[in-house]
């Protein structure tokens, strides 16, 4: 096998979005993520503060949403999400595109408003990773999407939210890779559920995959190297486990 435990766990960013989950729920995710070590949580950015300073000390990374999950708000209520979640302890901020802006084809607007995102996060030196919802979108709206993104420096392309009509295909994740820079990495979201399909959207040369099956994913992977299991005791699933397609 070319990959390793972290390999795989440092590629996931654990998702906490469900607006249905409780402030249990969420205690418990974050227990999760830390003990499987993954790369990040990403959480409702209401309880954001209180979950940097339960990673503070850890190699995981508190993430949030902005714009989440429409992309429509104005651009001064994105900048303003991000200046607050960058208060608040965030190191990674995951941005929807205005979708309506994409689809009627209005490209400074849609350049302007992830650009004012990837400012604010850029001056405090934490990373974005912008949102396509490539469900909605056909090819030529992703290609553009890519080449603003790349020309902005975003640190991620993502394909989904998780709560559009679908989520991230191989075709898609496959398109984004050919026709973002070198530099900027990708993110699938969205049907990313099983150990095979982990592994099939890392040899595309994904880096990162939201993810509230987690768990699952990475027993699958201890068990495959060898590993001793992680206890359910030390990292229980959420009693409200109402999964999104993150």
């Amino acid at each position: 096998m070319d990959w390793t435990y972290s390999d795989l766990a440092k590629m996931i960013d654990h998702s906490l979005l469900n607006p249905t989950t409780t402030v249990a729920d969420l205690e418990a995710g974050i227990d999760l993520a830390i003990t499987y070590d993954v790369a990040s949580v990403c959480i409702m950015p209401y309880y954001l503060k209180r979950c940097a300073e339960r990673l503070a000390g850890t190699t995981v990374k508190a993430s949030t949403t902005i714009g989440f999950p429409h992309g429509g708000h104005t651009t001064a209520i994105k900048r303003a999400e991000a200046l607050r979640a960058l208060d608040d302890g965030c190191e990674e901020l995951d941005m929807v595109v205005n979708i309506s802006q994409v689809l009627t084809g209005e490209w400074d607007y849609v350049r302007n408003d992830i650009a004012a995102v990837v400012e604010v996060a850029h001056t405090a030196h934490q990373k974005v990773k912008v949102i396509f919802e490539n469900c909605y979108l056909n090819d030529t709206q992703k290609i553009k999407l890519c080449e603003i993104c790349s020309d902005l420096d975003a640190d991620w392309i993502k394909t989904s939210t998780g709560y559009g009509t679908g989520g991230a295909t191989l075709e898609d994740l496959k398109l984004m890779r050919k026709h973002a820079a070198p530099h900027m990495q990708v993110k699938a979201a969205g049907g990313v559920r099983d150990l095979q399909t982990l592994l099939s959207v890392r040899a595309l040369g994904v880096s990162r995959c939201g993810s509230s099956r987690t768990r699952e994913m990475l027993d699958a992977a201890r068990e495959k190297l060898g590993l001793e299991p992680i206890l359910p005791a030390t990292a229980s699933k959420p009693a409200n486990s109402q999964a999104s397609n993150y």
